[in-house]
Formats: structure tokens, C-alpha cells, sequence
């Protein structure tokens, strides 16, 4: 049975929900099978049996009328049969992250459920201290299987469905309702044409949109769904499950994509990089929708090279305000060639039903029915040949004097350097106030796990030479880090919260190369010469408050000269070494930092040489001062000064001895981790 056959078998009524489109399948092929999780597997009536008795229990526990659920468990299948038995009992489901209990109980504190399910494991990991009430699997399962087999017979909900997460650091609560839910899924059964032969595999996190939205493309076209055994996948597991489990449809994100795909092998001398390595067979796979980050053409026609001819990539652009269903796009669409494929990242048309709006260059997606266009927070601009184009995203936007700059431009021409991946180019503050634009590049998906990636990257001069008269002078990054992979969230969208910052920087006439090609930072902070003019200030004024503090502790009147004149120099150089120690104390832990030799251990490296340059001034006035026999007052200078200069000594020996980090390490067994 196809799609199209299963519209004019089933017919649509109007109060068709995708809880229905699920009865009806189990209905009409109650042998088919619904769900594969390893060794356990449910077909469509062991689901919907098992689902109707666990909705009997939560009427029974008191779930009033569109109360909302959350499920918070490790077990997919567990989740699946929880959520079907929240919209059979008429209420609405929420999947809570359990993989990052922090994130979980930001959750439920949003949403505030009438009970949460789960098992006693995760409880006390979820629990927010708000007294939520709780309902055990494992304790009710007795309960449950007593429950009838039937339906409830509930008034059907026509109200929110599900309330889903943003997947952000801070997750925002989404309700999303029946309507919704259901023309997500028509729109892109309709482009996707799933049939009930397909298997489809959901690699993101439960509590994401793709899985706690996306379920439906499976249980609702009469596929089966194939569930980790554990989550979340690895990317060994994800091969091996798609070939033994003969995966037709794999909805995934683009990282996860290119760790399947990319083998790890280097592009042959003389082929480009978009077909230099091939991925494993997949014989079965007949369809890739690609979710949680848009895609560069030249990386999606990667993606596409390294697959069986025919085998679909679509990209799929949405929100969760509209249960990941925006617009959609694949090579096809495009009516010719594009010159700068590099630069360019096609969101394309929308799905059938729903319409997509530029205005004032924000993207705003209209869900069937003339509802109110949702604002996605990303800029776009609609083409003539009428595919939507991804210009940025507002919250990436650099706050510059007069205005914003929008770093995408920029990323896309850097990309057009051939050694050159991935970009990002944000601003970081320095100490007077100034932003500095900082690029992050990251080397191709088939070159990441080369040891000497990072050294094809360009450095800050060849990014220069390249962004020369391509945009404008003051958009030119004038720092450059490189990275195996820029940081992503738990969507797979870059996060770029994560970039590390840029460890130290020093004005453009005084950079010198480093051992990368690249240009040399100091450390922020004051120049040598002003350094020096302050501690000359500062070393003066200890020169005046040492006969105040330590009187006669100077007194050269009955020393002889040459050796008067020579301890004067001495009395001078302590006193300047203390006014060195003071500005070091104050500037100098940042200008430590850059040598990345961790947080305690250069906060003792610093608090060490600011020591030994300041206890020389007090410790020789004291000594001066000192009776040569007076044992006790001898003692108590030697254990107050001497012993902790030792020590910071070396602290400072085992400081500098020690080698930095190297910021392009990589151990290629992490790759798959």
C-alpha cells in the first residue's frame, strides 16, 4: 500500500489526528510490524493493545482532560507506547531529556505536568523539588496489564497534543497542537512518500523535535520504527543497525550524516573534495532527511556522492513551533549550475500546505490554515527561481559601532578557500571595550581526522589574503583559530557558545609568525614601555615609604664608597621589582592564560612570580633591621621570606617546564566517541 492509497482508503475526517492514522494501521495490518528495538520488537496491535491499557491507568490515577504528561525514560519503545496512551486517554505529551537531567528539570519546571512517568532510576535525577507526582513504570506494570485492552473511549482532544522543546542551553516549552501534528506529517509524507515496506531510524535525542514530533512519519504511514538499544548512538551501532536492520529511511543531522558517510580517507590528488570519499553501501537506504542545521550545496552534493545513485538527501528546514516542518529542498530542485557552491545554503520551497514569508529579511513560516506566520529567528531571501536562500541567523549577529554586522557573508567567503570546511566568525571583547572579530575554521568532514588537518587551514594572513576585496575591511576577522570540528548542540546545529576564546592578541605591528604559519598574539594588557613606566611609578613611590615603614633601614651614612653607591642600586632595583610584582598581580594572570596549562595551575604560576617579586623589597628591609644574633626574629625572616621564595620558585620551574596544550590534538580512536 502506498501513501496516495492509504489517503483514499482511510479518507480524512474532521477529527483525523495522528493518533488516529496510528489506530487505523493497526486496524487494517495488526501484524505489521510498528517498532524494532533490539532483540524486542511490537508489532501494530501489540502496541496499540498495550498503549489503550496503559491510557486506562492514567484515567484511573485521575489525568483530567488535556492534562499534560511527561515521559522521562532511556527505553524508546517504553516512550512510544507513554506517549500513544497520553492522546488515547485525551491528554497531551511531553518528552523530557533524560540523557542530561539538568536539562530535563529545566523542563518540567516549564510546563509544569500533571505526573511525569519514568522509572525509579531517573526519579531522583529529574526531580525538581516542586513535589512533582510521579508514576513508576516498573511499580505499575502489574496494574497496567489488568487495565482492558480496548480503548478508553475518551472525547477525542482537539486541543495542544504535545508540548515540545526548543533544544537551545535554555529549553523553551512549544504546545503544540492536533492540527499541527498532523499537517507536519502530511506535508512530508506527501514529499517523502513513505510506504509501509519502509523502516525508519531517528537518530536525535528522544526529547528532541525530530523523534518527539517525527514519530509520526513512521507509525502514521504504516513503517516500522527501529529504536536504539542504547542512546544515543554511536556511530558504529547507527551502521550496523541500518544494514542489519535494513533502514529505507534514516532521518538524521548533517554532523551525524558525515560521520556515517565519511570514511576518513583523503581525496585522491586531482579530485575536489565534494568526491573524494565514499561511505558504506547501505543497500536498503532510499531516503536521508537531513534536520537541525542547514547545509552549503557543495556539502550537501558531498553527502549525495558518497550514496547509491538514487538514493535521496533532503534537507529539511523547521521549528518546533512547527514540528520540524518548514521547507524542504534536494539537488533536483536547482534549473542549472551554480557557480559558488561553497557560499550558498538553499533552504528551498516549502512543504504542501504550509507557505513560507520574507519580510525585512527575517524568515516566517505559515502553517496550513491561515494561521499566524511563526517567526524562525533566521534571515533568508526568497530567489527568483523561488527557492529560499539561508542568509544567517539573528542571534549571531555582531553588535558593531552604527549598527550589526552579520557574520554569514563572511563565513561563506572563507569557505570558498579550499582548505577550508567549516567557519564561524564571532567578536570578542577586549580589555578597552573594543570588539575583535575572531574566525573559527574547521577542515572538511573527510580531512578531520588527519593529524595534520589543521595545518592545511589558513592562517590569519592567507584568511586576509582571501577575504581581500571580497567584503569589506572592517569584516575581516583579525584572529584566526583552528578546530577539528566547530562545536554543536544537542540538534546538531553549531553551537557557537561552545567555540573556545581566543587566548591573547597584540597589535598588528608587533605580530611575528608562530610555528603554525599564523601571527603571534601577546597578552592583552599594557605595552612594554608603559609597563615599565608604571612601575618606575610604582617602585618611586615604595622608595618614599620605606624610611616610613622601616626607618634607618637605608641609612648608607657611614658605608663607604664605591659600595654606598652599589647597595643605593641595589635599595633601587628592589623597589622597582616590587612595582613590577604589583602590576603583574594586577595584569599578569591573562597574560598567562594563552599557554593553556589549566586554571589552577597557572593561577599558582601567577600568584608565585608575583610573589617573588614582591617580597624583596619588604624581606631586605627587614633583614637590614635585624640583630645578627637575635635567633628568633633570624628564624621567623627565613621561614617567612626564604622558604616561600623557594617555593615559588618552583611553582615557576614547573610551570614553564611543563608543554602546553596543543590546541590541534586529536586522537583518532575519539573519532567515533
Amino acid at each position: 500500500m502506498t501513501q496516495g492509497s492509504e489517503s483514499v482508503r482511510f479518507g480524512k475526517s474532521t477529527t483525523d489526528t495522528v493518533l488516529h492514522r496510528f489506530e487505523q494501521w493497526a486496524r487494517e495490518a495488526p501484524d505489521g510490524l510498528a517498532v524494532v528495538a533490539g532483540h524486542e520488537s511490537f508489532t501494530y496491535e501489540q502496541l496499540d493493545t498495550d498503549a489503550n491499557r496503559l491510557a486506562h491507568h492514567l484515567l484511573a490515577s485521575g489525568l483530567p482532560p488535556g492534562g499534560l504528561v511527561a515521559i522521562g525514560t532511556t527505553r524508546q519503545a517504553e516512550l512510544l507506547i507513554a506517549l500513544l496512551a497520553v492522546l488515547k486517554a485525551g491528554g497531551a505529551y511531553t518528552v523530557v531529556d533524560v540523557d542530561t537531567p539538568r536539562t530535563g528539570r529545566l523542563q518540567l519546571t516549564a510546563v509544569e505536568p500533571f505526573a511525569l512517568l519514568t522509572r525509579a532510576a531517573r526519579e531522583a535525577a529529574l526531580d525538581n523539588g516542586n513535589g512533582l507526582r510521579v508514576i513508576r513504570l516498573e511499580e505499575q506494570t502489574a496494574a497496567v496489564a489488568r487495565q482492558p485492552a480496548g480503548p478508553p473511549g475518551v472525547a477525542a482532544s482537539t486541543g495542544t497534543a504535545a508540548v515540545l522543546f526548543t533544544a537551545g542551553a535554555e529549553p523553551r516549552a512549544v504546545p503544540t497542537g492536533h492540527t499541527t501534528l498532523l499537517a507536519a506529517y502530511e506535508g512530508w509524507a506527501e514529499v517523502a512518500r513513505p510506504a509501509p515496506e519502509d523502516r525508519h531510524l531517528i537518530t536525535a535525542g528522544a526529547a528532541l523535535t525530530d523523534f518527539a514530533a517525527g514519530w509520526t512519519r513512521a507509525l502514521c504511514s504504516g513503517g516500522t520504527l527501529v529504536l536504539p538499544v542504547i542512546s544515543p548512538w554511536k556511530p558504529e551501532d547507527l551502521r550496523a543497525a541500518i544494514d542489519g536492520e535494513r533502514v529505507s529511511v534514516l532521518h538524521t543531522d548533517p554532523a551525524c550524516a558525515e560521520r556515517l558517510l565519511v570514511r576518513g580517507s583523503k581525496p585522491a590528488p586531482g579530485i575536489p573534495r565534494s568526491r573524494g570519499t565514499f561511505g558504506p553501501d547501505f543497500g536498503a537506504l532510499r531516503l536521508i532527511a537531513l534536520t537541525g542545521d542547514r547545509l552549503f550545496l557543495d556539502e550537501l552534493d558531498a553527502l549525495q556522492s558518497r550514496l547509491r545513485p538514487g538514493v535521496r538527501v533532503l534537507a529539511v528546514y523547521g521549528t518546533a513551533e512547527t514540528a520540524g516542518i518548514g521547507t524542504h529542498f534536494e539537488l533536483p530542485h536547482l534549473r542549472g549550475p551554480v557557480d559558488e557552491p561553497y557560499g550558498l545554503s538553499l533552504l528551498g520551497v516549502p512543504f504542501p500546505g504550509w507557505d513560507v514569508d520574507v519580510r525585512d529579511g527575517q524568515i516566517r513560516l505559515m502553517p496550513p490554515g491561515g494561521g499566524d506566520a511563526i517567526p524562525t529567528g533566521d534571515l533568508g531571501l526568497l530567489r527568483p527561481d523561488g527557492l529560499l536562500e539561508f542568509r544567517g541567523r539573528i542571534r549571531d549577529r555582531i553588535a558593531v559601532p552604527g549598527g550589526a554586522l552579520d557574520p554569514y557573508p563572511v563565513e561563506a567567503a572563507i569557505r570558498s578557500h579550499p582548505g577550508v570546511g567549516r567557519a564561524a566568525v564571532t567578536a570578542v571583547e577586549e580589555a578597552t571595550g573594543a570588539r575583535r572579530l575572531v574566525a573559527y575554521l574547521a577542515p572538511p568532514p573527510g580531512e578531520q581526522i588527519a593529524w595534520d588537518a589543521a595545518a592545511a587551514l589558513p592562517d590569519i594572513a592567507g584568511v586576509r589574503d582571501h577575504l581581500a576585496g571580497v567584503v569589506l575591511k572592517a569584516e575581516i576577522p583579525r584572529t584566526v583559530i583552528k578546530l577539528r570540528a566547530l562545536p554543536r548542540g544537542r540538534a546538531g546545529q553549531e553551537d557557537r557558545t561552545a567555540l573556545p576564546l581566543p587566548a591573547r592578541h597584540v597589535p598588528e605591528a608587533v605580530a611575528r609568525p608562530n610555528k603554525f604559519g599564523g601571527a603571534a598574539r601577546a597578552a592583552e594588557g599594557p605595552g612594554g614601555c608603559a609597563f615599565g613606566c608604571m612601575a618606575v611609578v610604582l617602585g618611586f613611590v615604595a622608595m618614599l615609604l620605606t624610611n616610613v615603614l622601616w626607618p634607618g633601614s637605608t641609612d648608607l651614612g657611614g658605608v663607604p664608597n664605591p659600595w654606598a653607591t652599589l647597595f643605593f642600586l641595589l635599595y633601587v632595583c628592589e623597589v622597582l621589582a616590587f612595582g613590577a610584582g604589583v602590576l603583574f598581580l594586577i595584569n599578569g594572570h591573562r597574560r598567562m592564560k594563552h599557554r593553556k596549562l589549566g586554571r589552577r595551575r597557572t593561577r599558582a604560576a601567577h600568584l608565585a612570580v608575583s610573589y617573588l617579586l614582591l617580597a624583596w623589597w619588604p624581606q631586605d628591609n627587614l633583614y637590614r633591621l635585624a640583630a645578627k644574633h637575635d635567633w628568633p626574629q633570624q628564624a621567623l625572616l627565613v621561614y617567612l621570606f626564604n622558604v616561600p621564595l623557594m617555593i615559588a620558585g618552583l611553582i615557576v620551574a614547573a610551570f614553564v617546564a611543563r608543554k602546553p596544550d596543543d590546541p590541534f590534538h586529536f586522537d583518532p580512536e575519539e573519532e567515533d566517541a
